[in-house]
């Protein structure tokens, strides 16, 4: 490589291009003083790629790129790994908060370098722990969190504003993210400096996962605010995580995780300018959560094709000049499907490798998940084997020292290629499906209210669409499975063994009757007035344009509930029930 640092322009060739940035990385101090050699001591380049001759003679160069450079198939950063390893993040959450707080400094003083909460299934469908609906299911696949107080000791002596916190709830996600930024500030600590994430995403509820609130257009509003309020108040934090993670655990194939996700992005690109935002200004915050299942090259494939695919799409559709807006950046959790409760050992083995093809697909940050988890709530020892996974493949493979060190692999390149092509051929069917039935104006344009792809995501709901897209695909790969065409170590395939039952973790019915017993004590505790007061001063705001953040965060400091929440405006909006199909 040249040590000259050449200036960009329209001939200078890619390898130069990446050489200039990763240089200026350096002056920066953005690169590690970490050891970059092989286990022999072999020293490696940052990243490998042709000869600018042969660069330019390689038509496939404009599709693959360089690291850090348009259209960022190798990845967003020119330094990879060498400049910010990705960040483990584990998901965890179960009993009460005091119980998940304790995880949570488990996991931070083990080396993990975010929080990822789970909430409870009350939670992630908007009910109290009181509620006749909630009965058995507090704190049982998840923490229980009904008020800002929960909050509070979710994250007793977690400096908000020293770590990055990502909260895995959709339906009832805005008046959660209240009580989080209550939670901030009752500490102490400056919101606008506030770094995380928040899933928010709607359309995989209605599309895979099933826990909604609302009819799909209050949700949209909510959304919306949050979007403006964002990128407004709190710069760093990503209002948005949108998951493709559910869809594939649903039953997708690859592509249609990639295709149905992207196209939900797309969505909530449209409903940012919908709401007059500069995509250069929110587009940054949106984020995006994928699965990565088993087959190693085809995630490798999969992940490599989203940034490239959102990159070109966000330029030239969406009108993203800043390449921060043009940047896919993805959080990644192992196939949770993938795991058995049949010799429950091997899931360490399939974690490995499925975390593995997400760290060579460059995700910004990753949970494995415990051997465990199909049959409970992870151990801590084995949520401690989950985390030292990522940490071996962080220490020990070598897997930092070189950028997208499998591009240019003939396999690599062309299962990327195959898998953008079948994404694009879905895009199309999409918007199709929101032109359907709607009449063109004078000059032959079609207007939709929020944009063409948000149009075609709602009709496909409506339809059915997506679900059935899925059923097919999950409906295939269980025939293959049943006639041994795809096998399962342990399932359909070497299912003799040695090994014992397990060891598993049991939320104890104790945990919902003492959550239920402090939920009342607080109710009993506030100031019922300033609680009305609030909810009603929220619902007018509903009725209006008005961004209905701020007076969500009044009747949370008042400490209403979550549940109390969602009960008025579901009163208010009314209750989504999804028709039935046959």
């Amino acid at each position: 490589m040249s040590d000259s640092v050449v200036p960009e322009t329209a001939q200078t060739s890619g390898r130069d291009r990446w050489q200039q940035r990763f240089e200026a990385a350096v002056a920066k101090g953005q690169v590690r003083d970490a050891d970059f050699t092989t286990l022999s001591g072999m020293e490696v380049q940052p990243v490998y790629g042709p000869s600018p001759e042969a660069e330019a003679a390689d038509e496939r160069m404009e599709r693959i790129g360089w690291p850090g450079t348009y259209p960022f198939t190798r990845g967003l950063y020119p330094t990879g790994y060498r400049g910010r390893t990705w960040t483990i993040r584990q998901f965890a959450g179960f009993g009460n908060a005091q119980q998940t707080n304790e995880r949570y400094k488990m996991i931070l003083a083990r080396g993990g370098g975010g929080l990822s909460v789970a909430f409870d299934m009350p939670t992630l469908m908007g009910r109290d722990s009181d509620e006749a609906q909630s009965l058995g299911e507090v704190g049982h696949c998840g923490v229980a969190i009904d008020s800002a107080a929960d909050m509070d000791i979710l994250f007793s002596d977690i400096t908000l504003s020293d770590v990055t916190t990502s909260m895995t709830i959709s339906g009832p996600a805005v008046p959660v993210f209240c009580m989080y930024l209550v939670a901030a500030e009752r500490q102490g600590v400056d919101i606008t400096k506030l770094n995380g994430t928040l899933q928010t995403d709607i359309f995989k509820e209605y599309i895979a996962q099933k826990e909604w609130l609302f009819p799909p257009e209050p949700h949209l509003r909510l959304i919306g605010d949050l979007m403006e309020y964002t990128s407004r108040t709190i710069p760093d934090y990503k209002p948005l995580s949108v998951s493709g993670y559910h869809i594939r655990e649903a039953g997708s194939t690859a592509a249609q995780e990639l295709a149905f996700t992207l196209a939900d992005g797309f969505g909530y690109v449209e409903l940012g300018l919908s709401r007059g935002l500069d995509v250069n200004t929110f587009a940054p915050g949106l984020s995006f959560f994928f699965d990565s299942h088993l087959d190693f090259f085809e995630e490798i494939a999969k992940f490599r094709a989203a940034r490239r695919i959102w990159a070109r799409w966000m330029r030239d559709v969406y009108g993203a000049t800043d390449e921060r807006a043009q940047w896919l950046r993805f959080h990644t959790q192992t196939a949770g499907v993938s795991l058995t409760a049949q010799q429950p050992l091997n899931n360490v083995v399939r974690t490995a490798v499925e975390a593995l093809a997400a760290v060579l697909g460059g995700t910004n940050s990753l949970h494995t998940n415990a051997l465990d988890e199909t049959l409970a709530l992870p151990t801590e020892q084995s949520a401690e084997v989950a985390l030292r996974t990522q940490q071996v493949l962080m220490e020990e493979t070598g897997v930092v020292n070189v950028a997208d060190p499998l591009g240019g692999s003939w396999y690599v390149e062309a299962l990327t290629d195959q898998i953008e092509a079948e994404a694009e051929t879905i895009f199309e069917t999409v918007r199709a499906m929101g032109e359907r039935d709607r009449t063109p104006s004078a000059d032959g344009t079609i207007e939709h209210p929020i944009g063409p792809m948000t149009s075609g995501i709602l009709r496909g709901i409506e339809d059915g669409w997506f679900q059935s897209e899925i059923a097919d695909a999950a409906f295939q790969y269980q025939i293959a499975l049943e006639k041994g065409d795809k096998k399962i170590v342990g399932v359909n395939v070497h299912t003799e063994s040695v090994s014992h039952e397990l060891e598993i973790l049991r939320v104890s019915h104790e945990v919902e009757r003492d959550q239920v017993a402090l939920l009342g004590q607080r109710r009993q505790g506030r100031d019922m007035g300033r609680v009305r007061s609030a909810l009603d001063a929220m619902v007018a705001a509903s009725r209006t344009s008005e961004n209905m953040i701020p007076s969500m965060l009044d009747a949370v400091r008042a400490e209403a509930t979550l549940g109390e929440i969602c009960t008025v405006l579901r009163t208010e909006w009314g209750v989504y029930r999804e028709p039935a199909r046959f």
